[in-house]
């Protein structure tokens, strides 16, 4: 189930919550399941759900602001003219969905930090807010697992590399990730609907229904467990692990060849050492492309840092059932939020520490004492040694 959704209706004693084996029901003290004994997690997560959730708010606004001018210097870089390249057409459609999903969150976080009233429009806002970041975040999975497709097929496939990791095809990779997120979601858009709370408000002497998202009509809450933790979690990341496993492969492979071709041509960089010196310097040579394939296997695995858990709790929540979700998910699901946001807003960081051209761009492009940016870094380039 989306964290999106229990943090939309779960952020105070009164909620609305599903119930995975039984439909749903209402619970009118959110403290009182987890205090079950029959909870799997027991009172154990009570204290820090508590403690974090006192300022989850303000620290989800924070990375958000933080996230959105990190996407939006993202984009910026990606689409100058110098930088323009297949595997920097893909960086620049996750920055855009990451940014996307964080500016929609600022607007959410902003009202979770006043107190608020369950009204229909705020119902109907977090639903809204769930379904969109929901979409968001796919095409974001969507659009990792093709770049490390994309990086490992140029690594193991040069000469057919080359052919299908044209900017075209980043074009249409781009394209298809957005297009099938919103198809992906459908499930999970037919899972939640607004409905009246049982409880009311009292608004100077006139009574009001409050609404909650809860589970529609047409909701099977276990199959959606299924689908979101096993579908839209567990398998990118299962297919992220091996081909990160399968890129690091590549790179020792590849220093095993540079090493023995190095061993047997001794006259021949004796007497071509000044221009392979001047190579190695550059991030257009074997050791240039090494980094940029470093830099892509650090972003797969700041995904799945915060991904992995996210599936596997779901999945744990899918087989266990109501108790474990309400005593388990729920009190992590604000930490969940937040690393996922984190996850959005840190990929600028990656990319300026472990890019040289993408220093050199955002030095060019924010600071004017930057040399004169240079001819297009292509990632996709694999130099002189097949596997770099």
């Amino acid at each position: 189930m989306d964290s999106e959704i229990v943090n939309g209706f779960s952020s105070t004693t009164t909620t609305f919550l599903p119930d995975i084996t039984n439909g749903s029901e209402f619970i009118g003290n959110l403290s009182n399941i987890i205090e079950s004994p029959l909870g799997y997690c027991g009172t154990s997560l009570k204290p820090f759900q508590k403690w974090y959730g006192s300022f989850h708010s303000y620290t989800s606004l924070t990375i958000c602001v933080l996230g959105v001018i990190a996407n939006i210097l993202n984009l910026i870089v990606f689409t100058r003219k110098s930088m323009r390249n297949p595997t920097n057409i893909i960086l620049a459609g996750l920055a855009l969905a990451d940014l996307l999903k964080t500016l929609e969150y600022v607007p959410y976080a902003i009202y979770l930090t006043f107190p608020n009233s369950r009204t229909y429009a705020w119902a109907v806002y977090v639903l809204f807010h769930s379904n969109f970041s929901q979409i968001c975040h796919t095409a974001s999975i969507l659009l990792t697992v093709t770049l490390a497709c994309w990086r490992y097929i140029m690594i193991a496939n040069f000469g057919l590399g080359n052919t299908l990791c044209s900017r075209q095809r980043a074009k249409w990779a781009v394209g298809f990730s957005y297009m099938s997120s919103p198809l992906l979601c459908i499930p999970i858009y037919l899972s939640f609907s607004v409905k009246p709370s049982p409880l009311t408000r009292t608004k100077k002497a006139a009574t009001y229904p409050e609404y909650v998202v809860n589970l529609s009509d047409l909701a099977d809450q276990k199959a959606n467990f299924w689908f979101y933790s096993v579908v839209i979690k567990i398998i990118p990341c299962i297919l992220l692990t091996v081909l990160s496993l399968c890129l690091i492969y590549s790179i020792i492979q590849a220093k095993k060849r540079k090493q023995i071709l190095l061993a047997s041509s001794q006259l021949i960089r004796a007497k071509f050492a000044s221009a392979r010196t001047a190579s190695t310097k550059s991030e257009h040579g074997p050791i240039g492309s090494d980094l940029v394939t470093r830099m892509l296997l650090a972003v797969n695995l700041l995904f799945l840092m915060t991904e992995f858990p996210q599936g596997i709790l779901g999945l744990v929540s899918a087989m266990l059932g109501d108790i474990f979700f309400k005593s388990c998910y729920i009190p992590l699901s604000d930490v969940m939020d937040f690393m996922a946001l984190l996850n959005s807003a840190l990929n600028f960081i990656l990319y300026y520490l472990m890019s040289s051209k993408f220093r050199e761009t955002v030095r060019q492009l924010f600071f004017s004492c930057g040399d004169r940016i240079g001819p297009t870094e292509d990632l996709n380039r694999v130099y002189t040694i097949k596997g770099n």
